[in-house]
């Protein structure tokens, strides 16, 4: 991993940044963040290289595999919890470092952690949810790095039922999710039976220490 040779990094122009549209939220996204070349070497180095494991939660006292494979990776003492899973941190990789660096200049943000899910085809997923957790603190910025294959990503507001918004997230796409997101909206990626291929997201975070 450390030997991985990625091509030079072109900055985002303005008109390549969207601002996306939602009632009492700020969200950015950045379509060709990484350019196919840069995605596609990040995804096969992280997907051989990272140590994979498929957690479980415990719904009702039963134990049930999530539907997708995770890391997380940050800081010494940046350890997460949600749904009652607690996460301890992997030490960072140059790898990872360098994305870091490269989102957190796009994002104007400084993280410490990062949760990896790798969604091995269509069949993977995860439910609505907000990542809302006290270490996030109370309005946390978290941008989202997709990799591999496009997938839906769906967002629905928790009081004002009728605002929803979906778009596809695709290889090398950055979702800045800002003020507000976390707090008044859900998101998730949905199963989709057609897709046969595996993406990698990461989740950029700062956890409060």
């Amino acid at each position: 991993m450390q030997n991985l040779q990625i091509p030079f990094h072109l900055e985002q122009s303005p008109e390549s940044i969207e601002q996306w549209q939602l009632a009492d939220a700020d969200i950015k996204l950045f379509p060709h963040f990484l350019s196919t070349t840069e995605a596609d070497l990040y995804f096969n180095d992280l997907k051989k290289h990272m140590p994979w494991q498929q957690d479980s939660l415990n719904f009702g006292g039963k134990s049930v595999l999530i539907p997708r494979l995770q890391v997380w990776v940050g800081d010494k003492q940046s350890r997460y919890t949600y749904s009652g899973l607690s996460l301890s941190p992997l030490p960072w990789t140059p790898v990872l470092e360098k994305l870091r660096k490269l989102v957190e200049k796009a994002s104007n943000s400084e993280f410490n952690s990062v949760l990896l899910n790798y969604y091995r085809d269509g069949s993977d997923s995860v439910a609505w949810h907000s990542d809302d957790e006290k270490e996030l603190g109370s309005d946390p910025t978290i941008a989202s790095l997709s990799l591999g294959v496009s997938r839906y990503f769906q967002l629905k507001h928790k009081t004002k039922k009728h605002l929803k918004s979906s778009c596809e997230l695709g290889n090398g796409s950055l979702l800045v999710m800002g003020k507000g997101v976390q707090q008044h909206w859900q998101h998730q990626v949905p199963k989709q039976a057609e897709v046969d291929t595996g993406r990698i997201n990461l989740t950029f975070r700062r956890i409060l220490l």
